[in-house]
C-alpha cells in the first residue's frame, strides 16, 4: 500500500511541477507581450511627439507669415502718410500693455493685436487728396474720410474675426458722438474702447502738420481728462496705471 501511495504522491507532484512551469511558461509569454506592447506604445508616442514639434513648427511659421503679412499691411497704408509712419505698430503695442493692465481674456487672442495694427487699413480706399490734405477737410471730405472705419471692416471680415470690431469701431465714442455706428458705452467692444486710449495716445505724442508732439505727461493728463466722454472709464483706469517709462520706452523702440 505504501508503494502505491508513494506513487501516488509522485505523481501528484510531477503534476504540480508540470503546472507550476505551465504558469510560468504563460506568465514570460505574457511578459513578453507586455513588453512587446510597452515598446509600441513607446514607438508611437515617439512618433507622436515628432508629429507634434512638426505641426507646432508648422504652425509657428504660419503664425509668423501671418503677422508679417499683416504688419506689411499696415506699413504699406502708413507709406502714404510720412506723419503716421510706424503708428500702427506703436499703437498696437501700446493698446497691448492696455490689454494687460486690464487683465483681459483679449490678450489671448491673436485677432485683438492684429485688429490693432490694421485699424485704418479702409483708408486704402481714400483719396490722397483728402487723405494728405494739410489744411481743414470740408464737411464733404470729412464724411467721405469717416467711411474708412467700414471699409476696412469689409477688408478684412473674412480673415481677421474678432478683430474686425476694431477696424470697425476704433473711432466710436464712449459717450455715444463717434462713428461709424454712433455706439455707447459698453455697446462698444471692449477691444475698440482700449484702442481709441492707445490711437489718442500715439496722435498725441506724435509730431504733425499742424502741431508739435506732446511729451507723454502732457498726452496722459489730455486724456485722462477725457474719461466718461470720449474713453471707457475702466480703460482709462488700467491706462493710468501703466508708467510713462513704459510707454516713452515702446515709443522710442518703434520709429
Amino acid at each position: 500500500m505504501s508503494v502505491g501511495g508513494e506513487t501516488g504522491s509522485t505523481a501528484e507532484l510531477e503534476h504540480l511541477r508540470a503546472e507550476v512551469e505551465r504558469l510560468r511558461s504563460e506568465l514570460a509569454q505574457r511578459e513578453r507581450e507586455a513588453a512587446d506592447k510597452e515598446r509600441q506604445l513607446e514607438r508611437y508616442a515617439a512618433d507622436l511627439r515628432e508629429t507634434f514639434k512638426q505641426e507646432r513648427a508648422r504652425a509657428e511659421q504660419l503664425e509668423h507669415t501671418f503677422n508679417a503679412s499683416v504688419t506689411a499691411l499696415a506699413n504699406a497704408v502708413e507709406r502714404r502718410d510720412v506723419y503716421t509712419a510706424k503708428h500702427a505698430e506703436r499703437v498696437a503695442a501700446y493698446g497691448m500693455e492696455i490689454v494687460h493692465a486690464m487683465r483681459s481674456s483679449l490678450a489671448d487672442d491673436p485677432a485683438t493685436r492684429f485688429g490693432f495694427l490694421l485699424h485704418d487699413v479702409g483708408k486704402v480706399a481714400i483719396a490722397d487728396a483728402i487723405l494728405l490734405k494739410t489744411g481743414p477737410l470740408s464737411t464733404q471730405e470729412r464724411e467721405v474720410m469717416k467711411q474708412h472705419p467700414l471699409i476696412g471692416a469689409e477688408i478684412v471680415r473674412d480673415f481677421l474675426g474678432d478683430g474686425a470690431a476694431v477696424v470697425r469701431h476704433h473711432h466710436e465714442r464712449w459717450d455715444g458722438r463717434g462713428y461709424p455706428d454712433g455706439l455707447a458705452g459698453e455697446e462698444i467692444p471692449l477691444a475698440a474702447r482700449i484702442f481709441a486710449v492707445a490711437d489718442v495716445l500715439d496722435a498725441l505724442t506724435t509730431n504733425r502738420p499742424y502741431r508739435p508732439a506732446s511729451p507723454i505727461p502732457v498726452a496722459r493728463a489730455m486724456i485722462v481728462a477725457d474719461a466718461g466722454r470720449h474713453f471707457d472709464p475702466d480703460a482709462i483706469e488700467a491706462f493710468g496705471q501703466i508708467p510713462d517709462e513704459r510707454f516713452a520706452e515702446i515709443g522710442a523702440a518703434i520709429r
